[in-house]
């Protein structure tokens, strides 16, 4: 996995951990907080699932607080959940078409509270959430058991929102 174009500090995941049965690298940098140090940001990666699910996280503080959106090959959908006091709280779902064994896109892109979902250019979920709020690293999910690959991992700036 590595950034796209170098240019946003932090090009590899620094820190794997394991959080029951979930999987998360996050990126950390000095000023961590994506939300003031680029106004609208955005989170972005290639992935490719050989089973289930895989996903993005932000505005991560630990491993029971964070934002997910995550696509699932088995149940065709995108999803939206955020994790407070190691809870994990559904906000949306939809169907989307994500193949097993094919490369996908997805991204977020957020600023405030306005979050914005799309799985190869086409936005799924769009929505305002405050339930994660303020500072926050970066960086993938995945389910403990799937097999998922990510390449092109890059966050930063988001032209608009």
């Amino acid at each position: 996995m590595g950034c796209r174009n170098g240019q946003h500090g932090a090009e590899r995941p620094q820190r794997s951990q394991a959080i029951g049965e979930r999987r998360v690298s996050v990126v950390r940098e000095k000023r961590r907080n994506t939300d003031r140090r680029y106004g609208r940001s955005e989170v972005q990666a290639d992935f490719r699932k050989e089973d289930a699910a895989g996903g993005l996280v932000w505005r991560w503080k630990d491993g029971d607080n964070y934002y997910v959106a995550r696509a699932n090959a088995l149940e065709n959908n995108v999803s939206l959940y955020y994790t407070q006091n190691g809870r994990r709280n559904t906000i949306k779902y939809v169907n989307a078409p994500v193949g097993k064994n094919q490369w996908h896109t997805l991204r977020v892109e957020f600023s405030g509270k306005r979050i914005k979902v799309a799985l190869d250019g086409k936005v799924y979920i769009e929505l305002d959430d405050e339930h994660i709020v303020g500072a926050g690293a970066v960086g993938v999910w995945t389910k403990a058991d799937s097999v998922t690959s990510f390449d092109d991992f890059s966050y930063g700036s988001a032209a608009k929102l």
